[in-house]
């Protein structure tokens, strides 16, 4: 399926994109050029040589806290992600097989997990224990995970009565070895498209929280709260919020993109896909053909 995703112009882009993020979050905070952390006099300065995007209120470096910041942001929305996978995929699938009772209680308690306002729940565990963004994204990860509830026991669902798989069942095959080899295939690529979903649905939480002040201690830098501090001095740098606003849509965007190209290459569509692109190639070679022998 990767090879499929990368055929796409737009699943090439948008995981472009990410691994430019991911590789931001992973380096930033050594390739800044100063100390995101680190005041002066020269507060709300323009553009130059020394501090590219400027600095802000206190003087620290602009470029340096958004670099310093993107660990936050994507550390985050990793988390909600791949909480709300862990909770929602695995009882989806079992939900199809583990009898009426498992099958029942999954289904009332994801209806009420969304019912659940997860933006204000996250806000009142942060009141709770303290405000630390891993127990919040923990707790929105988890509110979330319905969608991956539904997406998996639909599409197992849709394989549960297939010929083979009940032919497997009754040769005597646990329920673990046929959800491995026949079931987590199917599920995979509609799972896909709900993780590449979630994790701008995650950069959108991160950063509406740390706009608001919760989940990270100031003087932290992070992207929503660089956001709300440039919000503050626009008479004198209009121009501010722009670089992390720019940062958070082009993120949340190319997860939608990926979510996109992946769901595009996945199933009929998928196997159309490749047999258009043997087609096209056939008829290059045909159109093509190889040269005569030597002179």
């Amino acid at each position: 399926m990767g090879r499929r995703v990368l055929s796409l112009t737009s699943g090439l882009i948008a995981l472009v994109i990410l691994t430019v993020i991911a590789l931001l979050a992973l380096l930033g905070p050594v390739i800044a050029p100063h100390d995101p952390l680190a005041t002066s006099s020269d507060t709300l300065a323009g553009s130059s040589g020394g501090h590219w995007l400027g600095t802000d209120y206190l003087g620290r470096d602009v470029l340096s806290r958004l670099l310093d910041g993107s660990r936050v942001s994507v550390l985050g929305a990793l988390e909600v992600a791949l909480t709300a996978l862990g909770v929602g995929a695995i009882p989806g699938i079992l939900s199809v097989y583990l009898g009426r009772v498992f099958e029942w209680f999954t289904l009332r308690l994801t209806d009420t997990l969304v019912a659940l306002p997860f933006l204000l729940f996250a806000v009142a565990v942060v009141a709770l224990l303290g405000n630390g963004i891993t127990q919040a994204m923990l707790v929105t990860g988890v509110l979330v995970s319905p969608l991956f509830y539904r997406v998996a026991r639909a599409a197992t669902l849709a394989v549960a009565r297939s010929p083979y798989v009940e032919a497997a069942l009754i040769s005597g095959a646990s329920i673990g070895w046929v959800v491995r080899r026949h079931v987590w295939v199917k599920v995979l690529p509609p799972i896909a498209v709900a993780l590449a979903q979630t994790i701008g649905v995650g950069f959108v939480i991160v950063s509406t929280l740390t706009f608001l002040g919760i989940g990270v201690q100031p003087p932290a830098p992070t992207w929503g709260g660089l956001l709300a501090s440039d919000l503050g001095y626009l008479s004198h740098q209009p121009w501010a919020p722009l670089v992390p606003a720019l940062l958070i849509m082009v993120t949340v965007w190319a997860c939608n993109l990926l979510a996109d190209a992946i769901r595009d290459v996945s199933g009929e569509a998928g196997r159309a896909l490749v047999n258009s692109h043997k087609a096209r190639a056939n008829r290059r070679g045909k159109a093509d053909p190889a040269p005569a022998g030597g002179v």
